[in-house]
């Protein structure tokens, strides 16, 4: 008997928390946490835990699958990939962008490079999305628009450093359990910790203050923190003179936002806003931490850029324990978004619309069609499948048939497509309408790089080998590119594309194997390799032509869909700690699946009263997309006339409820968090 450790990364949040995976033999048999690893110091969540479960179910995809007559059947590689390789070739001649690619939040930095170079210098479209358009897309807009960079601007071992920290559309509890041991230990260090939840959640429990407040009123509520501190004269004027501009612009729009008026909109106690903003301005170094909550709204770029405000406003930039940090949902969602995953960037976050970049581009692959206009979002690809503008799709590592808002317009849109191509490792619903469907590497099964949260580049290991005849993701596209004739997909491993993405990257052009085979990896930005890598952002100067931080004033606007007498509740949606995105791994780990085996919907004790729903009764939860039934569980530890619903499970899916009919403009995010809905039994 081989009994082996093999360190990694692992695949869920975006935590980054090293461990060891355990093989006997070959075979994934358990995980050890990673000790030595510098972010979750040998501790592990739930999910942590058990993330080995879901690696050897048997009903892992072994071989490709072609559907022929509405049945799939198995075929060989060669019959897959020159299917697939005909048929975009088809429709890359007739018009380039009547295809689409979704790369995976799940995947490698290397896999998640390749195919948005696939789609860009292969088939000469910008059409390339991944589902941080759903989660962080107004992050990187919010934080791009006021500090140059759209990042968390500092470490999580840095949060146990603060002396305050507001938590807003975060449950960091669950949602990220070894960034909440970081802001355990800094209450036990005495600092102070403000929560504004429309939940009473576990993070709000442990809260020094907890500000209620009505979901889709995050602008109104940090507006009237903001005129409190002005109005006390907490600001920090030194930093606001030497590293920042417009704040009169800013003052001026806040001074409108008394307390009293925010309660009207926002129903937090004006006693409790001005507690709030008070604690956070006289805090020594304040961090903001915030997660979907803030940024699944149609003015998710205005959240952000209300959080950047406040800190700004503050001097709360540029040192440790401090700063502005959105909290990201998945193992590589900001990889992903480093690799130019995304319509409107390049690799590095280098814009489409700048002909410089698209010429460096275009002159690194060998290519001449590059275009200078930003494709399409995933919302904008489902809208254009089910229009017929577009033709055909390659979803890599998504499930959008559970991820994405109004799940019934999704299904139409996929079905709608002439062809549809999805490389996982299980058959989702979203691989269960594909044509044709490839099965790939899980995580403990390749090499490769993650970038977690904090902007830490590590190194991932292969523990064991794929099932039957699986492949690594980036493998696939090599082959499918090389049987359409390309250059520039010649890799031989993941190390070879990391050289390449090297290259054509500021922010990685320092990072090598070496250096990132260490438990610390490396933060970005890291411009050579003597650079030890930038754990903290912005320290000096601003990532703006001038290097000065912009305050953008912002005015409350209404969520896309408000109460009425049908639909009288605000329903909004969440993680819990047991389950991951979609439920595809989580849900397939025996242990986890058994603690939470389906999905719930939470109501107020008072509503429930008031409705005859008692706890455990089954319910039905309607919006003007769709309806669900669903079990209720009753609470009163959620605000009145708010209902919540986790989005994890297919057979209740919240996303069946949720809407796609209105779009930030800045970022495209539709209204995830905010829907009218009714209940009944």
């Amino acid at each position: 008997m081989k009994l082996e450790y093999i360190p990694t990364v692992c695949p869920y949040c975006g935590c980054g928390c090293g461990l060891n995976v355990v093989t006997i033999d070959g075979k994934v048999e358990g995980v050890e946490p990673w000790k030595r690893h510098p972010l979750n110091e040998g501790k592990l969540c739930p999910k942590g835990n058990f993330s080995y479960q879901f690696v050897g179910r048997d009903d892992r995809l072994t071989k490709p699958l072609i559907k022929e007559n509405g049945e799939f059947r198995e075929a060989s590689w060669d019959e897959a990939t020159s299917l697939i390789a005909s048929k975009l070739e088809e429709y890359r001649g007739e018009d380039p962008d009547s295809l689409a690619f979704l790369a995976s939040a799940r995947c490698t930095n290397e896999e998640n490079y390749l195919l948005q170079k696939f789609a860009r210098a292969v088939i000469g479209t910008q059409n390339v999305d991944h589902c941080a358009r759903l989660c962080h897309g107004p992050s990187v807009a919010g934080l791009a628009k006021t500090f140059g960079s759209g990042a968390m601007t500092n470490s999580i071992s840095d949060i146990e450093e603060s002396s305050c920290i507001f938590i807003i559309g975060s449950n960091t509890a669950e949602q990220h359990p070894l960034i909440w041991r970081r802001v355990l230990r800094a209450k036990a260090n005495g600092a102070k910790l403000i929560v504004a939840d429309p939940r009473v959640s576990p993070t709000a429990k442990m809260a020094d203050i907890y500000l209620p407040f009505k979901p889709g009123t995050d602008v109104p509520l940090m507006n009237a923190m903001m005129n409190v501190i002005i109005e006390e004269g907490l600001e920090d004027r030194e930093f606001i003179e030497k590293r920042t501009k417009d704040f009169e612009k800013l003052k001026e729009t806040v001074k409108n936002y008394k307390p009293e008026e925010a309660e009207k909109i926002t129903l937090t106690p004006a006693d409790k806003i001005r507690e709030a903003a008070i604690e956070y301005a006289k805090a020594d170094s304040a961090a903001i931490l915030f997660a979907m909550g803030i940024t699944q709204h149609i003015t998710g770029t205005d959240n952000v850029v209300s959080t950047a405000n406040l800190a700004m406003l503050t001097g709360n930039v540029g040192k440790r324990g401090a700063g502005v940090n959105p909290l990201r949902g998945q193992n590589n969602v900001q990889g992903a978004c480093d690799m130019g995953a995304l319509p409107a960037f390049y690799p590095g976050y280098q814009k489409v619309i700048e002909e410089d970049a698209t010429e460096k581009m275009s002159c690194a692959w060998g290519c001449s069609d590059l275009k200078c206009t930003p494709g399409l979002t995933v919302v904008e690809m489902m809208n254009a499948a089910a229009e017929g503008k577009l033709k055909a799709m390659y979803i890599m590592g998504e499930n959008p048939m559970v991820s994405d808002p109004d799940i019934q317009h999704v299904k139409e849109s996929l079905e709608n497509l002439e062809f549809l191509v999805v490389q996982d490792i299980f058959l989702t619903e979203t691989a269960e309408l594909a044509d044709v469907v490839l099965p790939a590497s899980a995580w403990s099964e390749k090499n490769g790089t993650y970038t977690s949260t904090e902007r830490r580049v590590q190194y991932i290991r292969k523990a064991a080998d794929a099932p039957g005849e699986a492949k690594d993701d980036w493998q696939i596209i090599c082959e499918i590119a090389n049987k359409m004739g390309a250059d520039g997909f010649k890799f031989s491993s993941a190390e070879d594309i990391f050289e390449e993405i090297r290259e054509v990257t500021p922010q990685y052009a320092g990072m090598n194997p070496e250096r990132l085979v260490k438990p610390e990896g490396l933060h970005w930005p890291c411009p050579d390799e003597t650079h030890p890598g930038t754990p903290i952002l912005h320290t000096e100067q601003f990532a703006t032509p001038d290097g000065l931080g912009i305050f953008f004033p912002v005015e409350y606007r209404e969520p896309a869909e408000t109460p009425d007498s049908e639909y009288p509740f605000i329903l909004t949606t969440g993680r819990i700690i047991f389950h991951y995105h979609t439920g595809t791994m989580t849900r397939r780990s025996e242990t986890l699946d058994r603690e939470v085996p389906t999905g719930f919907v939470e109501i107020n004790d008072e509503d429930a009263l008031e409705l005859g729903i008692k706890n455990g009764d089954m319910v039905k939860v309607k919006t003007r997309r769709g309806e669900i039934e669903i079990t209720a569980r009753v609470t009163p530890e959620i605000m009145k006339g708010v209902l919540f619903i986790p989005f994890h499970f297919a057979e209740c899916a919240a996303n069946m409820l949720t809407s796609a009919d209105e779009l930030d403009p800045e970022a495209k995010m539709p209204e995830l968090k905010v829907s009218a809905a009714s209940i009944s039994k």
